[in-house]
């Protein structure tokens, strides 16, 4: 039995592996940069500065508890790449058509966008698989949110490279890095756990309206993070969206040992 249990305990800790691998891939590359002054180690930086977090509460949401959440790692690998890329993709253009036909864009609409192109590809991936319950679709949504903050992230750190240099890089990616848990990831996996609770439920209508309701909320908090210039405001909204994502996956993986018992 020791065995056994050492695995186990090896892979609810695969997120605590993550980070601190990651975390040393990024000094290694960042040192060789500094050191080199060769920017071919550039893309590298950006990349793993960006991932590294997002990735982490992803490998926690589906592997940090004491009953895995089921869903088969090329359909959360697919999520998180499609997602990201078409998610970023539909919010870019969307967002570039609505400010052409309003001349402005309020945060509200792009928190809307954005929101609505996160949700895409993993209800598209849950409504397809009909063997996943509402734990997995939270877990899709995680890593869907991982992938449209990965690749934001890179914008945004390529950007401040542009206009800043290697520090204002390197503060960038730090940044976001720390508010990527409590944005896109949180916000996401939220909207998909609701969505997941309609499949399954003899209530349907009510698990519908707890859906949209959901979603609106997301919407809202992501509109007032972007509006507010506030770190007090901010700090709450953080602390609401982690808060909410860390309390769904508790309740998803005590849904899924439900369903191993069963």
């Amino acid at each position: 039995m020791q065995e056994p249990l050492e695995r186990h305990i090896l892979l609810r800790l695969s997120w605590l592996w993550v980070l601190l691998a990651g975390i040393g891939a990024y000094l290694l590359l960042l040192r060789t940069l500094v050191v080199t002054q060769n920017p071919n180690f550039l893309p590298s930086l950006i990349l793993f500065g960006s991932m590294v977090v997002p990735a982490t509460v992803l490998t926690f949401a589906t592997t940090g508890g004491r009953r895995r959440i089921r869903v088969n790692a090329g359909t959360v690998a697919f999520t998180a790449i499609a997602g990201g890329i078409l998610g970023t993709a539909a919010a870019g253009t969307l967002e570039y058509d609505t400010l052409r036909a309003l001349d402005m864009l309020p945060m509200i609409m792009v928190a809307l966008i954005e929101e609505m192109s996160k949700i895409v590809v993993p209800t598209a991936v849950f409504l397809i698989n009909r063997r996943l319950r509402w734990p997995g679709a939270a877990v899709l949504g995680v890593a869907s949110g991982t992938g449209f903050a990965t690749l934001e992230t890179m914008g945004y750190g390529f950007t401040a490279l542009l206009s800043g240099g290697l520090a204002a890089l390197d503060d960038t990616l730090l940044l976001r890095a720390l508010l990527a848990p409590a944005g896109h990831v949180a916000w996401t996996g939220l909207a998909m756990a609701a969505i997941g609770r309609i499949r399954g439920t003899e209530h349907r209508g009510r698990a519908i309206f707890v859906a949209i309701g959901v979603f609106v909320a997301v919407v809202i908090l992501h509109a007032v993070w972007d509006a507010s210039s506030s770190l007090i405001i901010r700090i709450v909204v953080a602390l609401l969206s982690f808060g909410a994502l860390m309390l769904t996956l508790v309740a998803a993986r005590r849904a899924e040992g439900r369903s191993y018992a069963g």
